[in-house]
C-alpha cells in the first residue's frame, strides 16, 4: 500500500513539473508573440509614414524654373533630397524679376495665365522681365481621387527636366481647356499628348517620368515649402492662395478679373523708372549642369 502510494506520488509530482514546463513555454511563446506583434505594427507605422524621397527636377534648384529672353530656362542643378531651395540669380537692375505660383487645376491660376499671357510672353521676349514658375500641388484631392494637382506639377517638373526651354509653351498648355476643379483632370497620356504640341523634346523621356511620377516626392516637398514660407528675396511670408505673383519681390494684389491692364499698372508701379517693356538685358545663365540622380 505505501510503496503503491509513493509511486502515485512520484506520478502526480512528474505531471505537475510537465504540466509547470508548459505553462512556462506557453508564456514565454505569448510574450515573444506579443513583442513580435508590436514590432511589425510599429515598423508598418513607421514605414507609412516614410515617403521615399529622390532630388528634384533639373532647373529648378529655386523650386522654381526661370525663364529668360528666347523663352530658354536658365539652367541649375537638381535640389538634393530633403534640402532648402537656392533662391535664383538676381537679375540686372533694368530686368523685372516675376515669380508665379501655380496649381494646374486652380481655376484663378487658369484666368490669370489666360488673360496676362500675351503680355508676360512679350516682356520676356524682349527682355524686360524674366518669368519663374513654380508649379505646386495644393488640389491634389479635388480631382476625384486622381490626384490631378500633384500630376500635373510632377509632368511640369518632367519637362524642366528633359526639354526645359519648352516648359514656357507647356505651362500654357495646361490651361488650355483647363480641367475643372473637382473633375477627373487629365490622363497621363493627355498631359503627354499636350507636351508634345508644346513642343517638348526628348518625349519618350518625358512621357515615362509622367507615368512614372518621378518628381512625385519633390511636388510634395515643395508644396509643403511654399505653403510654411518664408518665400525668399520677397515680402511674402507663405503661399496661402494661387496664384501668388510677386513681382520684384512684391506681391500683385489682383482682383478676380485678373485684368491684364491692372497687372501691369501694378508693374509698372513696383518697377518705376528702371522697368521698360523694350529692354535688352537678360539675366547670365550659369554653366549648364550635368544631370545627377
Amino acid at each position: 500500500m505505501r510503496e503503491g502510494a509513493r509511486e502515485r506520488a512520484r506520478e502526480l509530482r512528474n505531471l505537475h513539473r510537465k504540466q509547470d514546463r508548459r505553462r512556462r513555454w506557453a508564456l514565454r511563446g505569448s510574450i515573444v508573440g506579443g513583442i513580435a506583434v508590436v514590432v511589425v505594427a510599429v515598423t508598418l507605422i513607421i514605414l507609412s509614414f516614410v515617403t521615399p524621397t529622390t532630388r528634384g527636377p533639373l532647373n529648378m534648384l529655386s523650386d522654381g524654373i526661370k525663364i529668360g529672353q528666347g523663352f530658354k530656362a536658365v539652367p541649375t542643378t537638381a535640389i538634393p533630397p530633403n534640402a532648402k531651395p537656392i533662391p535664383s540669380q538676381t537679375n540686372p537692375a533694368a530686368v523685372l524679376d516675376i515669380k508665379i505660383y501655380v496649381d494646374y487645376l486652380c481655376p484663378n491660376c487658369g484666368t490669370f495665365e489666360r488673360n496676362n499671357s500675351d503680355q508676360l510672353r512679350a516682356w520676356i521676349k524682349s527682355g524686360a522681365a524674366t518669368v519663374e514658375i513654380h508649379p505646386i500641388a495644393i488640389l491634389t484631392t479635388k480631382s476625384e481621387g486622381t490626384q490631378y494637382s500633384l500630376r500635373a506639377a510632377n509632368a511640369a517638373a518632367c519637362v524642366a527636366e528633359f526639354s526645359p526651354n519648352a516648359f514656357f509653351d507647356f505651362n500654357d498648355a495646361l490651361f488650355v481647356d483647363q480641367p475643372k476643379e473637382g473633375s477627373p483632370g487629365l490622363t497621363d497620356a493627355q498631359l503627354v499628348a499636350r507636351a508634345g504640341k508644346a513642343g517638348v523634346g526628348d518625349l519618350g523621356q518625358v512621357a515615362t517620368c509622367i507615368k512614372d511620377r518621378r518628381f512625385r516626392s519633390w511636388v510634395e516637398a515643395a508644396t509643403t515649402r511654399a505653403l510654411n514660407g518664408p518665400i525668399p528675396n520677397s515680402n511674402v511670408k507663405s503661399i496661402t492662395v494661387t496664384p501668388t505673383v510677386i513681382v520684384n519681390g512684391n506681391q500683385f494684389t489682383y482682383t478676380t478679373g485678373f485684368d491684364p491692364n491692372e497687372f501691369a499698372q501694378f508693374v509698372q508701379q513696383i518697377a518705376g523708372n528702371s522697368f521698360t517693356q523694350n529692354a535688352t538685358a537678360s539675366p547670365s545663365p550659369i554653366p549648364t549642369p550635368t544631370p545627377t540622380n
